[in-house]
């Protein structure tokens, strides 16, 4: 993504880009794939999960087996979220933490629930942070966890503001060297970053027409692998855990693929995956004490 000097919208949508990456979710307000699954619990993903499904409800009788499936689904999304929480090891209650593209807040809430921590989300979709507000105030917890209509690659906050940064699924909507700058900038010394993310298996291909098929259906831009390593160093970035998840990534997608609900994305991912074109991987970074 190249980032030009137009202004399309404050501070926050900065560019042509950013206008039709906003409109996508902006218009995204009535999308069973996350609303349903997210109203057994109260927790709205807006990712995907690794793990095994149980196949046996595959067996069920076709009414059954679509309640079943989106249950499965909903479990493997939650469960997901300890990619996160375990990577950030052990954070202490007066922490503060930033999602970076919070969307309606499931990962959120899920990390302070683990660690009792002050949350802030910061999400460029005005109808997901409005959402995502609505819940903390239900959940009792907006005094703790918060959401921001603001860039998550140029945030209002000060520097050295957080313990911890995180992005689940969310840096390919980004530039990387100028996120993970960010990041840097409002993480203290010492500070952990982790982010979850799929991307292209540039040690094996240089374009793929899965990848390419994925970028179209979410108005994205896939990184190369090597790209989040050099642009974390490039930052004062210091990967201390590189997790590489993609065999495990593929069940979710084959689950996926048996709902109603499937957009069509479902046979791209199982196809990357299994080329080894995509990788799913779990990376963590310590912000340098003299960075």
């Amino acid at each position: 993504m190249t980032v030009d000097s137009v202004s399309l919208q404050g501070a926050v949508i900065r560019n042509s880009y950013e206008q039709d990456l906003n409109k996508h979710w902006e218009d995204k307000q009535s999308d069973d794939i996350n609303l349903l699954l997210g109203q057994m619990d109260g927790l709205y993903h807006h990712h995907y999960a690794v793990g095994d499904f149980n196949r046996s409800i595959l067996l069920a009788p076709e009414l059954e087996r679509e309640k079943l499936i989106l249950k499965e689904m909903h479990r493997l999304e939650t469960e997901q979220v300890s990619l996160i929480t375990d990577a950030l090891g052990s954070l202490p209650p007066t922490a503060r933490v930033m999602d970076g593209g919070s969307g309606r807040g499931g990962t959120s809430f899920m990390v302070h629930d683990r660690f009792g921590c002050r949350v802030d989300g910061v999400n460029f979709c005005r109808h997901h942070i409005d959402f995502a507000q609505k819940l903390a105030r239900r959940r009792g917890c907006d005094d703790k966890v918060d959401f921001h209509y603001a860039n998550m690659v140029e945030t209002p906050f000060e520097d050295g503001t957080f313990d911890a940064v995180y992005t689940n699924e969310t840096t390919m909507y980004v530039d990387l060297h100028e996120a993970f700058r960010e990041f840097a900038r409002v993480l203290r010394p010492g500070g952990r970053y982790v982010l979850v993310t799929w991307c292209r298996n540039d040690a094996e291909v240089a374009a793929s027409p899965d990848v390419s098929a994925i970028d179209e259906h979410y108005v994205c831009h896939i990184h190369g692998r090597g790209t989040y390593l050099k642009a974390l160093a490039d930052n004062g970035l210091v990967p201390s855990r590189v997790l590489d998840l993609t065999d495990s990534a593929v069940p979710y997608w084959e689950l996926r693929s048996h709902s109603r609900l499937k957009t069509g994305v479902e046979q791209p991912f199982l196809d990357g995956y299994r080329k080894n074109h995509l990788n799913y991987v779990v990376i963590a970074a310590e912000k340098a004490v003299d960075a």
